[in-house]
């Protein structure tokens, strides 16, 4: 496999779910956390964070970048074609039912973007933080504006002003997938904002404040579900022991 250091500022962000089979995804962590990490970076790619999905018992979540759409491209073919994945690769497959829900993601134009890097990955065997991460997705009509508009430059300001700023906004890429290997959602126009808490109580402190303001209960929100196709999809995680996102 060719070593290539990770990007340190994706611009091309895939957030996966996986849907395994039960009682298999601890197993995929511990193999995950031990063997797919530091192989994947070294063809060019970072892994940003993984997650147990805490309404899912059998959903995995995580999410890696690259330096743009050719690099992922160059990335996927070394890791997918080289000797770590034919050795492990079976082993992850056999836990899983689904892994086709992939969403193609970009930093949204407003937000600066992810500054995590390898260095900072905790060491293998680090136990699990005491974190909560809230991922929330909007949903909007291919081709529209109006909707991931309001999200980023209306509503996210004063997710700021009310608690702690996301680290992650997050719209989709619309490019064409380079890895057709590996499918990704197409169609989608979606608003991804990432944001990470000590706990879910404060994550609930956080959405209260947020809402009580008059400009986000009686005009945001309100304009927020006529545009969207459907309610948004909030994702209530857990890193695991080596997630850089915590």
């Amino acid at each position: 496999m060719t070593r290539t250091a990770p990007t340190d500022h994706p611009s091309v962000i895939e957030l996966r779910q996986y849907t395994l089979r039960p009682g298999r995804r601890e197993e995929l962590i511990e193999l995950f956390d031990r063997e797919f990490i530091e192989t994947q970076e070294e063809t060019g790619m970072i892994v940003l964070g993984q997650f147990r999905d805490l309404d899912d018992p059998d959903r995995f979540v995580w999410l890696r970048g690259f330096a743009d759409m050719e690099a992922r491209r160059e990335a996927l073919s070394g890791f997918y074609g080289g000797p770590v994945w034919a050795a492990h690769g079976p082993q992850a497959n056999d836990t899983m039912v689904d892994s086709d829900n992939v969403l193609l993601l970009k930093p949204a134009p407003s937000w600066s973007g992810l500054t995590m890097t390898p260095a900072d990955r905790p060491r293998p065997g680090t136990p699990a933080p005491d974190r909560f991460v809230a991922a929330t997705l909007w949903h909007f009509p291919q081709g529209t504006h109006d909707g991931p508009d309001l999200i980023r430059n209306a509503l996210v300001p004063l997710l700021r002003e009310t608690g702690p700023a996301p680290f992650a906004v997050l719209t989709t890429e619309p490019s064409p997938n380079t890895f057709p290997r590996l499918p990704v959602r197409t169609d989608e126009n979606v608003v991804a904002v990432l944001t990470s808490y000590p706990d879910e109580t404060a994550h609930h402190r956080h959405l209260a404040a947020a809402t009580a303001l008059p400009a986000v209960r009686d005009e945001i929100l309100p304009a927020v579900e006529r545009a969207q196709t459907t309610g948004p999809q909030v994702l209530r995680l857990a890193p695991t022991g080596r997630s850089l996102m915590r």
